[in-house]
């Protein structure tokens, strides 16, 4: 079913006024010239913008479904919350499919697959976690050559020609394993090892590489996530570790990013995430935990600036999340917007955006790169959007925050041993997206459906102590004033809904949801190692932990023991619910524009009997929202992330058209299934086309690309 609205004249004026006053400085960085999406997030800068525009307000009521691809054609598949936007480059579709991330090419007007890649069999890849993660590929050239490059769980980096999906010649290295070709891969394993401590003290102890199996267990273990970037002739590859929730174990392997030779495959260069002693950051990892502590992922794709020749991304934490005892000090590159020269890898400069993690807030979102006019001044900007629902924008060249960031104390942990820092930093502009991250649950977040509840919600939380961001757990067997600590934020796990922008106008949007809970109380682990590679996020659901006596290594001293979670009025939160939210900013001015529900409020409050004849304010329904800009329209659909895909989709699915000055939805037509992660768009033959990434394993599309374009 159609649905159409018309716009608004002073919602066109207002757009018209938005895009003069950002277009004389307003340049958009290279991906998306000539109908191409080239990047994950369309241009290298990853604002997920379009220039196309033959699709606007006035028909997207028309659009029909041009094909619909297919990915459990591929073999078993666990990705139905597939988070592989595809590329478009050159009259072809790359993407990825399956656990096994294969590889492949698809005609942009028929849907058909024209080629698939899959790396052959290895032990490697068997014992890599997050298999089905994958979130692309990424194009370069070589001599006029098109060349699909990609890192696989088992972490290798491939070089593919980009007509047959055949490795290169000359390129790389032979991999001394049955099946692999003879040239177009790299073993990335020991150039990530190469001059690490504990493998040089394992191989002085008389261990050898096998290279079937990759790192020992006992050292700790890698995998890729994110695609690698092409920039200036330099494959820059990111990294991906077991999740540190998913075992107790303090050691493993760094996540050094690397830099090869786009047209050879040769290595480059290597930047220590840990710094090492006379490095900048060395004296932020006390007790010499830098010798032993790994992860510092880049779990998130990277965004790049190639006439500045750097690249900008993400990281997360070091090894175990939860406590930081073993690792006490800020922890530098934690949790940081890191910048490096491309051709030297050297840090150009870095902002640590949360310190010394012990929350899971790893930064989940590429930085966007666009060009802003703010007070008059012209500033190359790098933004970056948090889970926490914070916002930090920067000057991409030389780091300066746009406006004032202000460290704030933050409240200290009582578990015995553990650490703290003392402050975070706060920007000060653009607000969050929802304020309940400032300072938690204060009385203007009281849910107040009737006087009644409010009053009852009011006497629930006077036993807590209430804060906001950065609330740490309490010990077990804690006797306190405190039932126990509570805490919020605003933006949630946006790896499956990433924000974007409008380089044009200076636009940016954010999907995001409110949420606040005590953390729980941690409990001493007791020398017992919990290790399972594949352990599933908090709230994903999944296979419990393995629990067996731990050899070799050294466990963590302590782990969340639950007891978490905000007791509810017979099923009624109290704070006031925000689950479905979309919020539009002028980056310009650092200015929230709208914030609108997106979907209607959850049944469970609508049909709550406490509430019957109550007024409900719209809460937004289940899942999150996934979008796309283009000149005219915001493109946006309501999407499922993993916890939710075994939902039955509440309400009916719809690909939207909304008026980027207000969120209003202006035009509508029929999703199959529920979308996921992101959206993209490409010209083709003259003919624009929208892809949505969809999936649900309670529709016939497990894991699809659905194609829309205007009827001939």
């Amino acid at each position: 079913m159609k649905h159409r609205k018309s716009h608004t004249i002073s919602g066109l004026i207002l757009l018209s006024a938005l895009s003069m006053a950002g277009a004389a400085q307003a340049q958009q960085l290279t991906g998306t010239e000539n109908g191409e999406w080239r990047y994950l997030g369309g241009d290298i800068g990853h604002t997920r913008y379009t220039p196309n525009d033959q699709i606007n307000a006035e028909n997207f009521g028309d659009l029909e479904q041009a094909w619909i691809w297919r990915s459990d054609n591929f073999g078993p598949n666990l990705d139905y919350f597939s988070r592989s936007t595809p590329i478009y480059v050159d009259g072809i579709l790359y993407t990825v499919a399956t656990p096994r991330r294969q590889v492949v090419a698809i005609d942009p007007a028929t849907g058909e697959t024209l080629w698939t890649f899959r790396e052959p069999e290895s032990i490697r890849h068997q014992r890599s976690p997050r298999q089905a993660y994958g979130k692309g590929v990424t194009y370069g050239e070589i001599d006029g050559r098109g060349v699909i490059y990609i890192t696989t769980p088992g972490f290798f980096l491939w070089a593919l020609d980009a007509k047959t999906g055949r490795p290169l010649e000359n390129w790389g290295s032979a991999f001394p394993v049955g099946g692999f070709p003879e040239s177009g891969v790299v073993d990335l394993i020991p150039w990530l090892v190469d001059g690490w401590g504990p493998w040089e003290d394992y191989v002085t102890a008389g261990g050898e590489y096998d290279p079937d199996y990759g790192i020992p267990r006992e050292l700790g273990m890698v995998t890729a996530s994110a695609p690698p970037i092409v920039v200036n002739g330099v494959v820059v590859t990111l990294v991906g570790h077991q999740p540190s929730y998913g075992q107790t174990r303090i050691e493993n392997v760094p996540g050094d990013i690397m830099g090869f030779d786009a047209a050879t495959g040769e290595n480059l260069w290597k930047f220590h995430v840990i710094p090492r002693p006379g490095e900048i950051g060395n004296e932020t990892w006390h007790n010499d935990a830098w010798r032993f502590s790994g992860d510092i992922s880049t779990w998130a794709p990277a965004s790049a600036d190639p006439d500045l020749g750097l690249v900008y991304m993400v990281t997360n934490a070091s090894t175990v999340q939860s406590y930081t005892g073993h690792r006490p000090g800020d922890n530098l590159f934690g949790g940081s917007l890191l910048v490096l020269d491309v051709a030297t890898g050297e840090r150009a400069w870095h902002f640590q955006i949360h310190r010394s993690d012990q929350w899971n807030y790893d930064l989940p979102a590429a930085p966007i790169l666009m060009n802003l006019n703010v007070d008059g001044r012209a500033i190359p900007a790098a933004i970056q959007n948090t889970k926490q629902g914070l916002i930090f924008a920067f000057n991409r060249e030389n780091g300066e925050p746009i406006w004032p960031i202000e460290d704030r104390e933050v409240i200290q942990t009582e578990v015995p041993g553990n650490y703290t820092s003392l402050t975070q930093p706060y920007p000060t502009r653009p607000e969050p997206v929802d304020r309940i991250v400032i300072d938690g649950i204060t009385d203007e977040f009281i849910m107040d459906y009737t006087p009644e509840l409010r009053e009852q919600a009011q006497v629930i939380l006077n036993g807590y102590r209430l804060g906001g961001l950065y609330v740490p757990a309490l010990p077990q067997g804690y006797d306190g004033p405190w039932i126990n600590n509570v805490g919020c934020q605003g933006g949630g796990n946006i790896i499956p809904h990433p924000p974007t922008a409008d380089p044009i106008s200076g636009m940016m949007f954010n999907s995001h949801r409110r949420s606040c809970s005590a953390p729980g109380f941690m409990r001493p682990t007791n020398g017992v190692d919990r290790d399972n590679p594949n352990y599933p996020e908090p709230g994903e659901g999944g296979a419990t932990p393995n629990s067996t006596p731990t050899t070799g290594r050294t466990v963590v001293d302590w782990l969340p023991g639950g007891g978490g979670g905000l007791p509810t009025i017979e099923g009624l939160p109290v704070f006031k619910p925000m689950h479905n939210q979309l919020t539009a900013y002028q980056m310009n001015s650092g200015d929230k524009l709208w914030s609108v529900p997106v979907g209607e409020t959850r049944a469970a409050i609508r049909n709550h009997p406490l509430l019957a004849g109550v007024d409900i304010p719209n809460s937004g329904g289940e899942g999150w929202s996934i979008q796309m800009a283009t000149p005219e329209i915001l493109v946006q659909a309501r999407a499922l992330s993993e916890g939710m895909a075994q939902m039955e989709p509440d309400g009916p699915l719809t690909l939207n058209a909304r008026d980027k000055t207000s969120g209003e939805v202006l035009a509508s037509v029929p999703l199959p299934a529920p979308g996921q992660y992101g959206l993209m768009s490409y010209m083709h033959d003259g003919r624009q086309y929208i892809v949505v990434q969809i999936g649900s394993s309670r529709t016939d599309f497990p894991g699809a690309l659905v194609a829309y374009r205007l009827p001939n």
